[in-house]
């Protein structure tokens, strides 16, 4: 079982995360650390990757400027999407090299994370052929989009816990109708407790990628 770090952003911008990720790939590709796992919830944020169109946003600068709400072009995979308040997003830097150098493997590995999560909480989540993500009951609950720079994956998934889901309204996300997005508390018909769900997606993250947490630093106000 190879060893993993956590480091617990709590609350903290997506644009300070990003250039952590950075940091953290280059000192992984050098062997200067092991493999991490940054778990964070971010204040609102639209994010478009590779394959995202600009008139996938749906408001204008200015209403987002307005709102508060950022707005980046990322390296990673997929279209647009959303990060918030309530959403449990975690950026897993690992060396991939070191399970075989397999991308789709991996990718299906972060979809089985959430699926043995929403499983422990009695909820059936499913794979839909052709995309990559969670669904429930066809809602999709869970977001995933990587990067990969030699071998060592950044960016990640983004899981919909007590999320105000009217802000995917702003959006087409991921290319689908924003109806179509759902959440914990939305099947659950309560607020859940985040720290709860992160000890949740640890224990499921760690049987998955056969990883064992060593050091586990929080990092609040760090990032």
């Amino acid at each position: 079982m190879k060893n993993l770090l956590l480091l617990d952003a709590g609350y903290a911008r997506y644009e300070k995360i990003w250039i952590l990720q950075k940091k953290l790939v280059e000192k992984r590709i050098h062997n200067k650390t092991i493999d991490t796992l940054i778990l964070v919830e971010h204040p609102p944020v639209i994010t478009l990757g590779k394959k995202a169109k600009k008139e996938e946003v749906l408001v204008s600068r200015d209403f987002l400027f307005r709102h508060k709400i950022d707005c980046f072009y990322v390296d990673r995979g997929g279209k647009i999407t959303f990060h918030g308040p309530g959403q449990l997003v975690a950026y897993p830097v690992i060396d991939l090299s070191l399970d075989g150098k397999d991308i789709h493997l991996y990718l299906r590995n972060l979809e089985e994370v959430i699926i043995r999560l929403l499983g422990r909480l009695g909820i059936e989540g499913k794979r839909v052929k052709e995309y990559t993500g969670v669904w429930v009951k066809g809602k999709k609950i869970a977001s995933i989009g990587i990067g990969v720079r030699k071998w060592i994956t950044y960016h990640g998934l983004a899981l919909n816990v007590n999320t105000d889901l009217s802000y995917f309204s702003l959006i087409s996300p991921c290319g689908m109708e924003s109806e179509k997005i759902t959440s914990l508390s939305q099947i659950l018909h309560t607020s859940l407790e985040m720290k709860k769900i992160k000890n949740l997606f640890l224990k499921c993250f760690c049987e998955v990628f056969q990883r064992k947490i060593i050091q586990n630093e929080d990092y609040r106000g760090s990032a």
